[in-house]
Parts: structure tokens; sequence; C-alpha cells
């Protein structure tokens, strides 16, 4: 008889951009994206996963560009950290209608919408099999949803970062521009800040390299791809 593969990993932390939430341009927020993203979130936490998740906002309102436009820096960051409760509520709501408990711990206070984020509630909800999504960024201006991850990560104790792409790992440079692209499978912390790879922000890429926390670059948009990478199988690229 075949024993039955475990999953590698026992609490994970998914990091979603904003605009994997949106059309084929990244803007607005589309039905269809969100209901697949909760379907390979549900595929996971079936395998008795814990699985928090941290969303992006930049489909709705990215703080830099808002910035390049005249809006004073600190208060485009806030504008975009609530764009990312908005994608939270959005997730979910597809979560639960596929029967998975929800909670939503937002860094901003707003008590109608969202808890506020407590990390011992946020792993109590985890132990009760619930799915937990932080939006607000940090709470603080000039702070990225990479670094939130990344300090999300280390908070709650999860074992890996699974960074959500539209590409199927970290390449050595843009496979868009360059044919010849060639992806890494595996890479260190440091070689991929030597090569100034963008795995994540530079602040975000040090908290991870700091603390040892294993990064897994890989494309969200295969069906059942977040559950390969949780099994083990290579996707993507890992940097540790």
């Amino acid at each position: 008889m075949t024993t039955a593969r475990k999953p590698k990993f026992s609490r994970i932390l998914l990091k979603l951009s904003g605009e994997a939430l949106g059309d084929a341009n990244g803007r607005g927020i589309s039905a269809e994206a969100v209901h697949q993203m909760a379907e390979q979130i549900r595929e996971v936490r079936a395998l008795g996963l814990q699985v928090v998740v941290v969303v992006g906002g930049g489909n709705i309102f990215r703080g830099l560009s808002g910035s390049e436009r005249g809006i004073e820096r600190a208060t485009g960051d806030y504008m975009g950290m609530l764009a990312t409760v908005i994608n939270a509520l959005a997730l979910q709501d597809a979560l639960e209608k596929l029967g998975c408990p929800t909670r939503v711990q937002s860094a901003i206070t707003m008590s109608q919408v969202a808890e506020p984020f407590i990390r011992r509630r946020a792993v109590r909800h985890l132990e009760k099999n619930r799915v937990v999504i932080f939006g607000g960024g940090t709470g603080n201006p000039y702070f990225s949803t990479d670094t939130a991850a990344a300090l999300r990560a280390n908070e709650i104790g999860a074992e890996v970062i699974l960074k959500a792409t539209k590409v199927d790992g970290v390449y050595d440079c843009d496979p868009g521009k360059n044919s010849r692209a060639r992806r890494f499978e595996n890479i260190s912390y440091l070689e991929a800040l030597q090569r100034q790879l963008k795995v994540m922000d530079s602040t975000a890429f040090s908290l991870c390299m700091d603390n040892k926390m294993p990064i897994v670059v890989f494309d969200f948009s295969k069906p059942h791809n977040l559950k390969r990478a949780v099994m083990g199988e290579k996707v993507g690229t890992l940097v540790s």
C-alpha cells in the first residue's frame, strides 16, 4: 500500500501582488482571478496546512506612483494600504464562498471590516484552521507589502514565503526582453543581492536573509502550482 506524500511545510505565508487580482492589465478586481486564487488556497488548506496571505494593492492604487503624480508620499502610501484591505476583503469573500473560514487582520485599525493585527490572535486563528489574510501592509508609509510579508512571516513563525508572480521563477535578466535569460532553480540570498535580482525590495529581502526565511518565487497563474510548491516539487526558484 502506498503512503500518501505529506506537504513539505505546515505553516506558509503566501504573498500575492495586487495586480494578480486584477484584469488582464492588472487593474481593478477580476472576480475570475480572485476565484482562481481562492481555489488554489483551498486546495492547500485541504492538505492540513496553515495558510497566511499578505496581499498587495497595486491593482487599485500604488503609493509610489501616486507620489510621482504629485500626491505627498506618506499620504499615497496610506492610500495604497487601504487598497490592500479592499483586496483582502475580496479574497475573504471568495474563500468563504468555497467553505474556507477566513479572518482579515489589518495593520490600520478599521474594526467594522477587519480585526486589528494581533500576533497571538492570528496564530490562534491558524490553529483553528482559518486562513488569515493580512491587509494594510505594515501600517507604516515607506514600507512595501513585500516588507509586510517578510515581517509577518517571521512574526507568526511561517516556514517559507511563497511569492506568487506571473513568471516561473527568478531569472538572470528579464525573460520578456531576452530569450536567452537563464532561470535559477536555487540561489543564495547573497548571490541574488550581488546580481541585483529583483526578488523583493531590499528591506524585505534583508529581513528574510537576516532571519534565514526561505523564499520560493513561482508562477501562480498555472493551476495547482501552489500545491506543487508546498509538496516540495521544484516549482520556480528557491532563495535560501
